[in-house]
């Protein structure tokens, strides 16, 4: 009796032990921790330096109100961010009702296992229009889009480029995907895309198939 006293007793111990010992190796990981907090706090961050670098007569930097915020409209959150990577030689600009062609990434801020060797606060390329690891204008071919299909903080920054402008542009949550995400989009998630503008076409005007031609003559032009 005594003898399988010891035997269940070793055994309880040994089942508390693998219990244990699987817990610690658990390898699930929190890949969006303090997620909301963490992208408003950088979002605010980012819209105080950039205001300041506007004010100071940076002229890198830009600060547009979506166009879909009204006058009264005064928060951080109504407001993209954007950083002029290069100026286009192009006059006018997408209106909200015509389509467009523009290279595109589009990422998230840095999280617990993505974040971006070359610029450590980003992190997840959610999506992107050219194939290669780095942009390369030479082989790479716009997508198409109508400017009103696109979430208000893209869409915003269409209607204020000019073609041949490449921006890096900061999107709120708010001007995104909102608290609910999109997909490998978590909600309350700041969008950063870098987006290149081709062409645009107003409506009534069929959108060409974009040949690798164009894409050499589009890329000499700038």
């Amino acid at each position: 009796m005594r003898h399988r006293a010891y035997i269940w007793i070793w055994l309880m111990a040994a089942l508390a032990t693998c219990l244990t010992s699987c817990s610690e190796t658990d390898d699930t990981v929190d890949e969006f921790p303090d997620w909301q907090k963490k992208n408003e706090w950088y979002f605010t961050q980012k819209y105080n330096a950039v205001k300041s670098a506007v004010s100071s007569g940076d002229t890198s930097w830009k600060i547009f109100k979506s166009y879909a915020r009204d006058d009264k409209a005064s928060s951080p959150y109504d407001h993209i961010l954007v950083k002029v990577l290069r100026q286009g030689t192009g006059s006018g600009s997408p209106l909200f009702t015509d389509s467009v062609r523009v290279h595109y990434r589009g990422q998230l801020l840095a999280s617990t296992t993505h974040i971006d060797s070359n610029d450590r606060e980003l992190g997840l390329v959610f999506d992107k229009s050219w194939s290669t690891n780095e942009f390369n204008e030479r082989i790479s071919v716009p997508s198409k889009f109508a400017v009103s299909s696109l979430v208000d903080g893209f869409s915003t920054a269409l209607q204020h480029m000019c073609i041949g402008d490449r921006w890096l542009v900061y999107i709120p949550y708010q001007l995104g995907y909102g608290t609910t995400g999109s997909s490998s989009i978590p909600g309350y998630s700041t969008l950063v895309f870098d987006i290149a503008l081709a062409a645009y076409y107003r409506p009534g005007t069929a959108v060409p198939q974009w040949s690798s031609n164009e894409v050499f003559l589009w890329e000499e032009n700038f």
